[in-house]
């Protein structure tokens, strides 16, 4: 069988299928089955988008945590953002071989531009018009030798997560990705290697080498979130990682998973520094997660819980690339050895229990969430940062007029230690997903 695989998402919301007439292909990758979706041609062409408004109910100020009680009473402020905005194409060379690409466009692209300055004398200047981010996010080229075992090479997804692993807008309630761990690790991770993956039976399962980490740009605030980041025009591979993840459905509706990540982080930086701390520690980073989808009776129920821990953290802030201020790495703060995030979201589907919109096919599923997470777990060298640990709940509605469509709206509020202001907010959002060839 011929697949392509992208990112690991839910192939009987694109699709459109009955839960009840396939409990398990409910929750199998979409990307895994797109050449069945394409109905057998070559070509595939989807993606997904999402548009989300906010209003914060807190202060936007740098210093509303070391100054909380000066910023209690500061106004709220809003924001409208184009999260992400993705185009899928696949391609079936025949023989077994696919290959696979994902654009990706994040908070609506980036933009610069050179502008004639009147009132400064004519002259021409090169500013940056609008912030975002557009990525490659997929790349790869990939051989099948059956359902058992495929191999790719090329720039792949690092379904580390649930997050990572399932991240498209209809695979969670929120109008924004998971917090936790969106905090923590990269969302989406992406980078380059090459993975082996297949399935047996119930069981799916993947292994990949990957590029390793760059511990230059692990934050206080953010844990490893930006170690795939890179100013340069190629991935260093100085160090190397490895990923696992495997998932069982035996279970008819309920889909089981655990992964890991294990590889090193000082030194993965270009130039390579030969003497000094990037020669004397390796950055061990190593994270356990485990997660679960059910989909059964009417409700949706997700969760996950993520461990990290990073070898010699003490040792961050003497790293050449974070001393020297002109280069475009992270220069301050220490990082955490440890860091963590739980979450369970539930969904209870309303238009289930009346008959014309079931038969219809609209939904309009009644949700809560909670989730706790610490970037910043452990303290380092007793430095403490107390605000980033958060207790967040949510609560909210998905209305789906179509498979394909969902109409969020939610209420949240992060809880943060009494010496700091609770940050609450209110979020409306639209996204949709799907193939369109």
């Amino acid at each position: 069988m011929n697949t392509i695989y992208h990112h690991l998402s839910a192939c009987a919301i694109m699709a459109g299928m009955s839960l009840t007439a396939a409990p398990v292909m409910a929750q199998v990758s979409a990307a895994d089955s797109v050449m069945e979706h394409a109905g057998g041609k070559r070509l595939s062409i989807g993606g997904y988008g999402e548009v989300a408004l906010t209003r914060n109910f807190f202060s936007d100020h740098l210093s509303r945590y070391s100054q909380a009680e000066s910023h209690k009473n500061d106004p709220s402020h809003g924001r409208f953002d184009i999260p992400h905005a993705v185009i899928y194409i696949g391609y079936d060379f025949g023989k077994g071989w696919t290959m696979g690409t994902e654009i990706e466009f994040e908070h609506g692209g980036t933009g610069a531009a050179y502008e004639k300055e009147e009132e400064e004398g004519g002259e021409w200047e090169h500013e940056t018009e609008k912030g975002g981010e557009v990525e490659l996010e997929q790349f790869w080229i990939q051989k099948s030798f059956g359902r058992w075992a495929n191999i790719r090479m090329g720039h792949i997804v690092v379904p580390v997560g649930l997050t990572n692993a399932r991240h498209e807008p209809l695979n969670f309630f929120t109008v924004y990705r998971p917090e936790g761990e969106n905090t923590i690790m990269p969302s989406t991770w992406h980078q380059t290697g090459i993975s082996f993956w297949g399935r047996s039976g119930d069981f799916r399962y993947e292994a990949q080498l990957l590029a390793g980490l760059n511990a230059d740009n692990f934050t206080n605030t953010g844990w490893i979130n930006r170690g795939t980041s890179t100013p340069l025009e190629f991935e260093v591979a100085n160090k190397y990682g490895a990923s696992l993840r495997l998932d069982n459905y035996s279970v008819p509706g309920l889909r089981i998973g655990l992964s890991g990540y294990y590889g090193h982080s000082i030194g993965n930086s270009y130039p390579r520094n030969a003497n000094g701390v990037e020669s004397q520690y390796k950055g061990i980073v190593a994270i356990g997660a485990i997660d679960f989808t059910y989909k059964g009776h009417n409700w949706i129920v997700r969760g996950q819980a993520d461990y990290g821990y990073l070898g010699a953290a003490d040792q961050l802030k003497y790293i050449y690339n974070r001393t020297n201020k002109k280069s475009p790495y992270h220069h301050s703060a220490s990082v955490s050895k440890n860091a963590y995030a739980v979450g369970i979201e539930a969904g209870y589907d309303v238009f289930s229990q009346i008959p014309a919109l079931r038969r219809d096919a609209q939904r309009l599923y009644v949700f809560g969430r909670y989730e706790q997470y610490n970037p910043y777990a452990s303290k380092t060298r007793n430095t403490s940062y107390d605000y980033t640990e958060v207790k967040r709940m949510a609560a909210g509605i998905n209305y789906h007029p179509l498979p394909q469509v969902a109409v969020k709206a939610e209420y949240s509020h992060r809880f943060l230690k009494s010496v700091y202001n609770d940050e609450p907010s209110v979020s409306i959002g639209v996204a949709y997903e799907g193939w369109f060839l």
